[in-house]
Order: C-alpha cells, then sequence, then structure tokens
C-alpha cells in the first residue's frame, strides 16, 4: 500500500507560533516547509530543517502566495513568468538551509490558494510545473485536477494526495478556509479509510467522490494536530495489515 503521512508546516514567524512541529515531526514521513512569503522567517526555516533531518522525515518546499497577512490563502493575480520566479525564489531560500543541514530536497508542493488556483488553472498549474522541473523535484497535488493534468504530461512524478483535515464541495474541490476546526478521532479515521481502501471521499453535500491517496495531509495549525497524526498512523497500520 505504501501510503505516507506528510504535514505543512513550519509556519511560525518571528515571536508568532503556528503549530507544534517538535511534537508532530516524530509522527510524519514528509513535512511541507514554509518559504517564508506566506508563514516562517530564515530561523524558523533552518529550525525545521534541521528538526525534520533529525527525524528522519523527508523536506518538500512549500511555497505559497506572497501574502503573510492572510497566510497565503487569498488568491492574487499573477502570470506564469512572475510566478515562475516567485516559486524559485522560495524553493532557494529553503535549499541553502537543506544544504546546510546535509540534507536533500525531496519534493515540491504549493501552498493554499496556490495549490487551489494550480487545480483549476492551466497557466498557474504550469508555473509550478516549471519549478518542480528546473529543480527535478516531485509535485505534490489532487487527483482530477489539472495537478494530474499539467504534472505528469511535463515528465514529472505526480503524488497525490488526500487531506484529512480539510472538507471537499461537491465537485471534489478543498474548502479553503482562513483556520482549520477541529476533528475527532473517528473522523479522522472514517475519512483515512475510505480514502485508502475505497478510494473515494464524502463531500460536504453527502456525496461520494473519487481520490486517490499516495499520501495523507493534514496541516499543523489544525487543533489536536499531534493527536490527528497518530490516528492517521494507526489507520494506515491497520489497512496494510489487512
Amino acid at each position: 500500500m505504501a501510503v505516507n503521512i506528510n504535514c505543512d508546516m513550519g509556519e511560525s514567524f518571528g515571536l508568532y507560533r503556528m503549530g507544534n512541529d517538535a511534537e508532530l515531526m516524530p509522527h510524519i514521513d514528509e513535512a511541507n516547509v514554509a518559504c517564508g512569503f506566506h508563514a516562517s522567517d530564515p530561523s524558523h526555516m533552518r529550525a525545521t530543517v534541521r528538526l525534520a533531518k533529525e527525524h528522519g522525515v523527508q523536506i518538500g518546499a512549500h511555497p505559497g502566495l506572497p501574502d503573510l497577512v492572510g497566510f497565503g490563502r487569498r488568491e492574487m493575480k499573477i502570470g506564469r513568468e512572475e510566478l515562475f520566479d516567485l516559486i524559485m525564489y522560495q524553493i532557494g531560500a529553503l535549499y541553502s538551509f537543506v544544504k546546510l543541514e546535509g540534507a536533500e530536497l525531496s519534493h515540491l508542493k504549493p501552498h493554499g490558494a496556490l495549490y487551489g488556483m494550480a487545480a483549476r488553472q492551466e497557466e498557474t498549474a504550469q508555473a509550478v510545473a516549471d519549478a518542480a522541473e528546473a529543480w527535478g523535484l516531485p509535485v505534490m497535488g489532487m487527483p482530477n485536477t489539472m495537478h494530474e493534468e499539467v504534472y505528469p504530461a511535463r515528465g514529472l512524478t505526480f503524488v497525490s494526495e488526500f487531506f484529512v483535515d480539510l472538507d471537499y464541495d461537491d465537485e471534489g474541490r478543498l474548502v479553503i478556509t482562513r483556520e482549520h476546526h477541529a476533528l475527532d478521532a473517528e473522523t479522522v479515521l472514517q475519512r483515512t479509510r475510505q480514502a485508502v481502501r475505497e478510494g473515494t471521499l464524502t463531500t460536504t453535500g453527502g456525496k461520494t467522490f473519487p481520490v486517490r491517496a499516495d499520501s495523507i495531509c493534514f496541516h499543523s495549525d489544525t487543533p489536536g494536530a499531534t493527536d490527528i497524526a497518530k490516528t492517521v498512523r494507526a489507520a494506515l497500520v491497520e489497512l496494510e495489515a489487512a
């Protein structure tokens, strides 16, 4: 089955704290590290990279739109070339610390509104693919979207992910909110089992929608994130043993 767990993290900024990365890191496989535009700063980037290396967690670049105030969850109109430059700049910033710590950069995953835009807009997806191609990185994304259409067509490795702590609307699109709501363990278990075993998810309108889960994602700023990670891990162990 080989489904793993990834987490968006490293999102603290200055004296502002987002999530408990030190507590979370032992329970995940891949860390998507914020690169300074939607969240984080040089010191937090380096600390997150160091922490990931200590726990044998793969390190991915998690670039976002230049919107610290909106946490990168508000859309912007940016052309392909400029967007490519913004993504390259962020990956380069993170890579400087990855190299400093003697680690490797494993993948690319856009953040927030940039991720959603790339799912719907070919030009945005192509800009992400341009950067991934330049760095030779696999890209995480959503199945049944422009992610899956553009990235493999460009010869890039596409990692299909399922968001266990987010809702999906009846069109299979993520419901992006400024803050994530808490989830009980039973909901996390049910969503993980359904996505991995059945290849489906249940939308906010109660519809069944197809999904492919190469990796299960959750966010470090979701309340109870560590419990979510432990619950997902338990569900994956259970499914692999079945």
